[in-house]
C-alpha cells in the first residue's frame, strides 16, 4: 500500500498540496495549513500491527527507523525516502516517574515526559528532523533552497542549526537581544548557523522571518510550517506507547506559540481514528501570567487577542501573539481542554520544588507544573487520574535561571526551596557541625 499526505488548509477550503511544496499558508485564504493523511490507506494494517511495527521498530538501529519519529515514518512523512532522513535518533526520552512530587501535590500517578533528554536539549529536535529532512529531499530533487531560518526564543534556533548543519544545509536564525540564555545562544553559533540578534520581541523576529521566507527565497522553519508538527505529534505516540497503548487522563503541556499543543493532539487523535486507542487525554495548556494570550481567550468565552507579551523567566513562551492559536483552541475544544497560568513567583518555586524529588526542570516546565499545582488544588484533576506534564528543554540550558533562584536574585521571586552551599573552613570539626545541622543523627 502507498501512503500518502498532503497538505490542507485548516479553515476547509478546496484543495491539496504535496509536502514539498514551499507553502505555509493557504492560497486562498491565508489560514495555516496542517498535514492530513489518508487514513484510509493507513487502515491497510490493523491497530495490532502497527503498534506491533512501531514497538518492533523502538530505539532499534536500522536506518531511519530507531528514531521514535522515523519509526513512525508511515504517520509522519512518508513520502520522504530514506537516503534524505536526517536523523539524531529523536525520541524514546525518559518517562519519568514523579511519586514523590506527586505525592506532595496531591496525585497518585504523576509522570514526567522529559523531553529535553534529546540531542539539542529540547522537544523541538523532534519536528527539525521531518522539516530538515524534507528540505534536503527537495534540494536532492533539484529545488533551490537558498537557506532555512527560524525566528526563536532559543531552543527553535539551537535545533535548526544543528539539523541544517548535518544536512550541510545554510541556516538562519533571528534571535531577541539579550532575551535567551548563554546556553541557548551557543548553539546554533557552534553549529554554524547566521546569528541575527534583534532589538525586539520574538513576535518581532517573526514578522522579519516571515518577510525572508516570502522575499528572499528562504525556507520557514517555525512552527507556522506543518511538517515541523507532524514530528512534535510522535510525542503522544510515544507516551502511548510507553503505557504499553494506554492513554493517560491529562496531558499538561507549556505553551507559547502554541504548536505543540496542537501537535500533541493531533497525535492522540490519530491513534484514536486509527484504533490504536478508544479515547484522547485532556489537555492542559499551561501560561506564563506574562505572556497569556490563550489563558485570557479562554477565560473569554474562546475570544482571541493578541497581547504584547511581558518578560517571564519562561522565555521560550514569552509571545504574545501566537501564530497557532486556532489551532491550539480547535484542539481544546475537542477535548474539552483547560487553560491555566502561572505567576513567575509560582513557575520559579514549582520547578524548585520538583527539583527537590529528583528533576531538574527548565522554567517551562515550572510554568506546566505550577499549573497542575493549581488544578489538583481546586479538584479540577482527581488524586486517581494519570497524568503526564510535558518536559520541553534541559534545565542545562537555563543555569541563570537555576543560579538566580538559590541566590534569592530574581526580581519578585523568593527563594521558598532555595539552597546555596556552606562556605567553611578546611576543618574537620566545622564540616561535621554543618552536618549535624543539615542531617540530625
Amino acid at each position: 500500500m502507498t501512503y500518502r499526505a498532503t497538505l490542507q488548509c485548516t479553515a476547509g477550503c478546496d484543495g491539496a498540496y504535496a509536502l514539498d511544496e514551499v507553502l505555509y499558508r493557504c492560497p486562498k485564504c491565508s489560514e495555516l495549513l496542517e498535514v492530513v493523511h489518508d487514513l484510509r490507506a493507513l487502515r491497510d494494517r490493523s491497530a495490532d500491527e502497527w503498534k506491533r511495527l512501531f514497538d518492533d521498530r523502538y530505539k532499534r538501529t536500522a536506518w531511519p527507523y530507531g528514531s521514535s519519529v522515523w519509526g513512525k515514518k508511515e504517520w509522519v512523512a512518508p513520502s520522504v525516502r530514506d537516503e534524505n532522513v536526517v536523523s539524531m535518533d529523536e525520541g524514546g526520552t525518559n518517562l519519568f516517574y514523579a511519586q514523590r512530587f506527586g505525592a506532595e501535590i496531591g496525585l497518585d500517578d504523576l509522570w514526567v515526559k522529559l523531553c529535553g533528554n534529546s540531542h539539542t536539549g529540547s522537544f523541538k529536535d523532534l519536528g527539525m528532523t521531518v522539516l530538515v529532512s524534507a528540505v534536503q529531499q527537495m534540494i536532492a530533487d533539484g529545488r533551490h533552497i537558498r537557506a532555512v531560518g527560524c525566528a526563536s526564543t532559543g531552543d527553535t534556533s539551537a535545533s535548526l542549526a544543528a539539523y541544517a548543519a548535518a544536512a550541510g544545509i545554510p541556516a538562519i536564525v533571528i534571535l531577541p537581544r539579550q532575551k535567551v540564555t548563554s546556553a541557548q545562544l551557543v548553539q546554533p553559533l557552534a553549529n554554524g548557523a547566521l546569528v541575527l540578534a534583534l532589538d525586539t520581541d520574538f513576535d518581532g523576529c517573526m514578522a522579519v522571518i516571515e518577510r525572508l521566507a516570502a522575499e528572499e527565497g528562504m525556507y520557514l522553519a517555525n512552527s507556522m510550517n506543518s511538517l515541523r508538527l507532524e514530528g512534535q505529534k510522535t510525542v503522544a505516540i510515544e507516551i502511548a506507547q510507553q503505557f504499553d497503548w494506554e492513554v493517560p487522563e491529562v496531558v499538561v503541556v507549556p505553551s507559547g506559540n502554541l504548536g505543540n499543543v496542537s501537535a500533541i493532539a493531533a497525535g492522540f487523535e490519530m491513534m484514536r481514528a486509527l484504533g490504536l486507542t478508544s479515547r484522547a487525554p485532556r489537555l492542559v495548556a499551561a501560561q506564563a501570567e506574562a505572556a497569556n494570550p490563550l489563558y485570557r481567550a479562554y477565560r473569554n468565552q474562546w475570544r482571541y487577542q493578541p497581547i504584547a507579551a511581558k518578560t517571564t523567566l519562561a522565555s521560550a513562551i514569552q509571545i504574545g501573539n501566537p501564530v497557532s492559536i486556532k489551532k491550539a483552541i480547535r484542539a481544546l475544544q475537542r477535548c474539552d481542554g483547560i487553560v491555566e497560568q502561572a505567576s513567575e513567583a509560582e513557575l520559579a518555586d514549582a520547578a524548585a520544588r520538583a527539583d527537590r524529588t529528583g528533576m531538574f526542570n527548565c522554567p517551562h516546565t515550572g510554568v506546566a507544573l505550577a499549573a497542575l499545582m493549581k488544578l489538583v488544588a481546586r479538584g479540577e484533576i482527581g488524586r486517581d487520574e494519570r497524568v503526564v506534564v510535558l518536559s520541553t528543554a534541559n534545565g542545562l540550558k537555563f543555569t541563570d535561571f537555576k543560579v538566580g533562584y538559590h541566590e534569592g536574585t530574581l526580581r519578585g521571586v523568593g527563594r521558598a526551596c532555595g539552597n546555596k552551599p556552606v562556605e567553611l573552613p578546611d576543618d574537620y570539626d566545622a564540616v561535621r557541625r554543618a552536618l549535624d545541622r543539615a542531617v540530625p543523627a
